[in-house]
């Protein structure tokens, strides 16, 4: 007879603090008000078309600290809200930008790469960190990019040169940030919990 290992998920972040649907529904709101609050250090460098922003420094936290069933709400809330006249997309901007709209949709499949990698341990030490930041960000352009390419109607290699290759030494700046911080907060947590 043989067995197979089950993983059993690892608790999240936001799992030590929220113990209610109160509690969730603050971490939800708070986490898409946080990534509307990033997305306004925002600027343009001509010629790109996406602009500079904080908001996916706030995108793989939260895909790192709340969980699938919270992260992918308060990606669903930052999005519907923005859609809907909300101005908290890049530069206070609000209402569907078609070149922009993939990279919206790369936050959804970033927040649940992240998620479910956090939960199997993978926000714990640095390099598992690292890497789960670098996930993130990948799985925001695997979407973004593409989009992009087809609503300006140019080639994928041109999309990858102003969508995508200006941003990668911020987004590495924001991984190694991240991936450092985060199991450096699960340390602090782990020894509050048994103090």
């Amino acid at each position: 007879m043989s067995t197979v290992a089950v993983s059993t998920p690892r608790p999240v972040l936001a799992d030590v603090v929220s113990k209610s649907l109160l509690s969730d529904a603050i971490l939800v709101v708070g986490a898409a008000a946080f990534v509307g609050l990033l997305a306004q250090i925002s600027f343009y460098i001509h010629p790109f078309v996406v602009p500079f922003t904080g908001q996916t420094l706030g995108v793989l936290l939260i895909g790192s600290t709340l969980g699938i069933r919270r992260a992918l709400a308060s990606m669903a809330v930052y999005v519907v809200a923005g859609l809907a006249g909300l101005p908290w997309f890049a530069s206070g901007a609000s209402g569907y930008s078609a070149a922009l709209f993939g990279y919206l949709l790369g936050f959804v499949l970033s927040v649940t790469l992240m998620s479910w990698l956090a939960s199997q341990g993978n926000d714990r030490n640095v390099v598992s960190a690292l890497g789960l930041f670098v996930i993130g960000e990948l799985a925001i352009y695997a979407i973004g990019v593409p989009w992009l390419a087809l609503d300006l109607h140019m080639s994928l290699a041109k999309a990858i040169t102003v969508g995508m290759t200006p941003y990668l030494i911020f987004d590495l700046a924001k991984a190694v940030v991240a991936g450092t911080l985060l199991p450096a907060t699960w340390r602090f947590v782990d020894r509050s919990r048994k103090d």
